[in-house]
């Protein structure tokens, strides 16, 4: 088998997980109200199936690899509302026989931001090239969509966005300042002319 231990058992997971949010989402589109968040539920699970074949495809022959990214769909975009405006008070359900709108929402952006995060961690364990560049690219995707979904909440008053005060988001901001151009190269030659350089360019470890 041309794969190593490692990303071989990260590629389980991701399909483990790619499985898992195909399943929930179709259930999500089944009881959704909302025929914009239906539509939405729609198409992530066409692209998650499309990102789940191309990885199993891969992996059962090591030749059909597909690592362009896919086409990503363009949703109308809302002005982020910004500051916390009478949010309601929330507590877990156990009575629930049907969700709700807004709990299928809040389910499909934390299924997309951890396997955006889970598809880059196993990403950058995995030597295949084919392998890695289609696990990049399933991370970009789930960003994506995600970001879609937050934007669905939060013109529905669904995520509201807390703030700070424009003082104090500028005191920590405007701490840092911009570096001067040729700055690296300075830096460099300081570093060179400290430690000197001995035989053969190799540079003289700092005397203590």
């Amino acid at each position: 088998m041309p794969f190593g231990a490692h990303e071989t058992m990260e590629v389980h997971e991701i399909l483990s997980e790619k499985k898992c949010m195909i399943e929930h989402f179709s259930m999500y589109e089944r009881q959704c109200q909302d025929p914009t968040l239906r539509e939405m539920l729609h198409r992530h699970i066409q692209t998650a199936t499309q990102s789940y074949n191309q990885l199993v495809s891969y992996t059962h022959d090591y030749h059909t690899a597909q690592t362009k990214m896919m086409p990503m769909h363009t949703a109308h975009t809302y002005d982020i509302k910004y500051g916390l405006h009478n949010p309601a008070p929330s507590a877990p359900q156990t009575d629930m026989t049907k969700m709700n709108d807004q709990s299928i929402a809040s389910a499909m952006l934390l299924a997309h931001k951890n396997s955006a995060k889970n598809h880059m961690a196993a990403a950058l364990e995995c030597a295949d090239p084919n392998v890695r560049q289609m696990l990049v690219n399933g991370s970009v995707m789930c960003t994506h969509e995600a970001y879609e979904t937050f934007n669905y909440m939060n013109h529905r008053g669904m995520y509201q966005v807390p703030t700070m005060s424009d003082h104090t988001a500028k005191t920590m901001l405007h701490h840092y300042q911009p570096m001067a151009q040729g700055m690296t190269g300075s830096m460099e030659a300081t570093g060179q002319a400290a430690y000197g350089t001995g035989q053969n360019g190799i540079q003289d470890a700092p005397k203590m």
